[in-house]
This record gives C-alpha cells, structure tokens and sequence, in this order.
C-alpha cells in the first residue's frame, strides 16, 4: 500500500464543494449580522458586510466560488429574512457580480491591487444597474430607486477597502 497522499478527483470535488459551502455560510451571516440600517428612501437604507466573503471567495478560488457564494448566499439571507420577493433578483446580480469580480481577477493582467480595484469597481456597476432596474420593476417608480444608489455603493466601497489589501496576503497564504 501506498503511504503518500495523493489527491484523487473525488476529495477535489469535496474541497470544492466545501469551500462553496463556507462562502455561502460566510455570506449570508456578514449580511444577516453585520449590517446597518440608513434612514434612506427606496431599500438604500441597509448596509451590509455581505461583499467581504463575496469578494474574497472570488479573488482567492475564483469566478465559480465568487458566484456561488453571491448568488446562494444572498439569494438565502433574501428568503430567511422577510425579503423573499428580491432573492431571484439578488441571486441573478449578484452572482454576476461574483462572477465577474472573480473572471477579471483571474483574466486581467497586472498588479493585483489595481485588478481587484477594477473588479470592485465592475461588480459596484453591476449591483447599482441590476438593482436599480430590480426597483423599477417592483417599485413601479423610476425615481425612487434613486434613493438606494448611496447604500449600494457604500456597500461595496467598504467591502473593497477591506478586502483588496487581503485577498492577495490570503491567496498566498493557500
């Protein structure tokens, strides 16, 4: 019998499967817990810290774990937390936004600072586009979603000032 360690294909798929699962969990317990509630008009008024696993799941193992862990773990805080109505629409933006963070920091070349900035940057245009026409669409209103703009990008910008010096230290760590 052989007594080195040799990875098979089934333990990778495991290893996969339970990183997806951690982000997930990750996810929705940073917005679940860690969250403010601002006294803006529209649903601008929640601040959440659910972007930081978000985006260190996308930098570190990728665009698949990134979507994963935005789409599921989002999508479930939505069901668990009185915001049913909005969990198709999260689960579709912001596994985009995990996707994409997570494709341009694997694609684009360059420091890593500046890639993870730019990714920030696309998933902040992806959140305000995708929910401000989420509001439209259930607010019937093209102004009100106006008001969750701030929230949105608040929500973003700190999780990038948090997450872009870590996810490189974190990534070698690995």
């Amino acid at each position: 019998m052989n007594a080195t360690y040799s990875p098979t294909k089934e333990t990778t798929k495991t290893k996969v499967l339970v990183i997806n699962a951690l982000f997930i969990a990750l996810t929705v317990v940073a917005t679940m817990f860690i969250n403010i509630r601002l006294p803006i008009m529209g649903n601008g008024g929640l601040i959440h810290m659910g972007n930081i696993p978000l985006f260190i799941a996308a930098f570190v193992y990728g665009r698949k774990t990134g979507a994963i862990a935005g789409a599921f773990g989002m999508g479930l805080f939505d069901i668990i937390s009185g915001w049913a109505l909005w969990a198709p629409f999260t689960f579709v933006i912001v596994g985009a936004m995990g996707y994409v963070a997570g494709l341009m920091a694997e694609k684009l070349p360059g420091k890593k600072v500046v890639v993870y900035s730019l990714a920030v940057v696309a998933a902040l245009v992806i959140k305000i586009v995708g929910y401000y026409f989420t509001e439209v669409v259930l607010y019937g209103n093209w102004i009100q979603p106006f008001g969750s703009i701030p929230g949105n990008v608040l929500q973003v910008v700190i999780a990038g000032l948090i997450v872009i010096p870590l996810a490189g230290r974190i990534k070698k760590l690995l």
